[in-house]
């Protein structure tokens, strides 16, 4: 979204069930998520809106994850902090041909 500065995840976790869903971990933030998404261009990165004015940039995206990602309706996000839940929440993935970022935001490969 124009006029975000996203923040980059400096670790993360994407797991997958026997079902075939994607579940997100990251830390946790202040606030909760409003009308959370998964915005992802089927590359390396991936933004994660929390809300309308915060957004998560998910980077180096292990190439085995990109698959299932692409075959997702919706990811699962776990929020964690000190080892503990914090909350969990559900986003939907909208495949897009280029992220909504800046390139000042993604590292340089």
């Amino acid at each position: 979204m124009p006029g975000i500065a996203p923040e980059a995840e400096g670790k993360y976790d994407i797991l997958q069930n026997n079902k075939g869903e994607i579940l997100v971990a990251i830390k946790s933030r202040e606030g909760g998520p409003e009308d959370a998404r998964l915005v992802f261009d089927g590359g390396k990165h991936a933004v994660l809106y929390r809300s309308r004015e915060y957004a998560i940039v998910l980077n180096n995206i292990n190439p085995e994850a990109v698959a299932p990602i692409k075959n997702a309706e919706r990811i699962f996000v776990v929020e964690f902090d000190e080892g503990y839940v914090v909350r969990e929440y559900e986003a939907p993935l909208r495949m897009v041909k280029k992220l909504p970022i800046g390139e000042e935001y993604l590292p340089k490969d």
